[in-house]
């Protein structure tokens, strides 16, 4: 119930980040939501600020008001939505072949069987877009998000709003442009949701997975970089173990490349300290160091307390 508890207080901060006012919820959710208005509060323990117990999750503060502040933010940003609403049933993944040649033709050939397959096409919105990844097809980088949100599902693109405008700003502090990386999501649509964002389902994110594997497949990047734990868990398969502050910044290998884990850009916006920063940029300079980019003194010294 801890992870269920930390993925929701995630997409809580996320929507307060891009600005959604309601972020949907399941029956288990929501007793999980009531224990911690319930619960006693207790001394923080760890960077998380929770502690671990496998039979009851308990709510920690160090005071009632942080206590009573977080529930009346539950309150006001969150609309509950019954888990059974009316989603259309995802298939097993579409068997599809790329057509030999170079790499353009493939990724053609790629982009175009994403952008006419039917199953994606009818769990979009009306009038939105289908999703596909863009960037420099001989990218060392690959940067892998989750699922698309409102500014993505219109344009089309992935990471064009709040967050994606973010990662601009990273990627150009390594000294690179989005035109000299390769950026994509798991998800090729945006989750259906009456209103806001949701994390993708695992049978989502398993329909769209194919996808993301033949774009990595193409680029043969040297490092994907997993944006969040969503991402995470689309990757490397769900792990009601996995904590985020014990995989990120920690090489491990995916599809043949190397992966590197971090925050996602959302949780930057909402958590914009600099130590917060200082993290996500060791973990962009491992990715430089491992890439071959060289790192200048300035660089070095980026969100360094002062």
């Amino acid at each position: 119930m801890r992870e269920i508890f930390e993925t929701l207080a995630d997409e809580l901060r996320r929507a307060s980040a891009e600005g959604d006012g309601f972020v949907s919820l399941d029956d288990e959710s929501i007793a999980i939501l009531k224990k911690f208005a319930n619960a006693k509060p207790l001394a923080t323990t760890g960077d998380t600020g929770f502690v671990d117990d496998v039979e009851e999750v308990k709510f920690v503060s160090q005071t009632e008001v942080e206590k009573t502040k977080f529930v009346k933010q539950v309150e006001k940003k969150v609309k509950v939505v019954d888990k059974n609403m009316d989603i259309a049933p995802i298939p097993n993944p579409t068997p599809f072949k790329l057509p030999e040649g170079d790499k353009q033709t493939r990724w053609n050939a790629l982009r175009n069987i994403v952008l006419s397959d039917k199953v994606c096409a009818e769990h979009l919105r009306p009038e939105k877009n289908i999703v596909f990844g863009v960037g420099n097809l001989d990218a060392k980088i690959f940067f892998c998000g989750e699922a698309p949100g409102a500014d993505e599902e219109i344009q089309g693109e992935p990471f064009v709003g709040k967050a994606g405008q973010l990662l601009t700003k990273i990627i150009g502090a390594m000294g690179l442009s989005r035109d000299d990386v390769y950026i994509g999501n798991i998800m090729n649509w945006r989750p259906e949701c009456p209103r806001g964002n949701r994390p993708p389902t695992e049978e989502e994110m398993r329909y769209c997975l194919p996808y993301l594997k033949a774009q990595i497949e193409i680029i043969k990047p040297q490092v994907v970089v997993a944006l969040g734990m969503t991402a995470v868990n689309g990757l490397l398969g769900v792990d009601p173990s996995r904590r985020m502050g014990k995989v990120r910044g920690k090489w491990q290998t995916y599809e043949g490349a190397d992966l590197m884990i971090t925050y996602h850009p959302s949780f930057l916006l909402q958590y914009a300290t600099a130590e917060m920063k200082r993290l996500v940029w060791e973990d962009m300079m491992a990715v430089m160091e491992r890439v071959g980019i060289p790192i200048s003194e300035k660089q070095r010294g980026y969100f360094l307390p002062k």
